[in-house]
């Protein structure tokens, strides 16, 4: 298999955390395979998560976010992991999109014709991605109560910015999982990175 490039997003501040856990195993194995990896984790990172004047004015990029945007351009694969809060990502990984996910970096709008403003150039193709999702309920019950927690990240995030194909794992309940099916899911995980998915 070719080498590939992969940026890991941890998209939680609690790395002990189970999800943390997955992250660290996919890492683990997309690096034992040889390919080359790049981690950031939303905890360990300075910036302002507000976008405060949406895209009116577009505020100056901290050199972490820089760093990320530069890592995404750099990786033909990105993985995010996060927890399932409140049916969507937690604030702080909302934050880093909604900061870099900038007009010029992740996309640009048609500026004329009939299309202006509804088509747009996705800035970000040529790579694939994966998002993992760890939640406490099982992920059929929660797509049955509550809809699909997904579609931000999936669709209206990556697959907006040109990431294709989207491979989505959600996993759950987790709390009330038994350690060798949690193993199994780290196994998994591990797997996973060595076959870059």
């Amino acid at each position: 298999m070719k080498s590939k490039n992969i940026f890991v997003l941890f998209g939680s501040t609690d790395k002990d955390s189970f999800c943390g856990s997955l992250a660290d195993a996919y890492e683990a194995g997309a690096r034992s395979t040889g390919h080359m990896v790049k981690r950031v984790n939303a905890g360990d990172i300075s910036f302002d998560p507000i976008l405060h004047k949406g895209y009116k004015v577009i505020q100056a990029l901290e050199p972490d976010l820089v760093l990320i945007q530069t890592y995404m351009k750099w990786a033909d694969h990105v993985v995010v992991f996060y927890p399932n809060w409140w049916g969507t990502m937690p604030a702080i990984l909302k934050g880093i999109f909604d900061r870099m996910f900038l007009p010029g970096f992740a996309f640009r709008f048609q500026k004329e014709g009939l299309l202006r403003g509804i088509a747009w150039e996705k800035l970000l193709s040529g790579r694939s991605a994966s998002v993992f999702i760890t939640m406490n309920v099982h992920p059929f019950l929660a797509w049955i109560l509550y809809g699909d927690n997904s579609n931000e990240i999936r669709r209206n995030i990556l697959k907006f910015a040109g990431f294709s194909p989207v491979r989505l794992f959600k996993v759950g309940p987790i709390e009330r999982m038994k350690q060798p099916a949690l193993d199994a899911l780290k196994r998994k995980a591990t797997k996973l990175g060595a076959r870059a998915w």
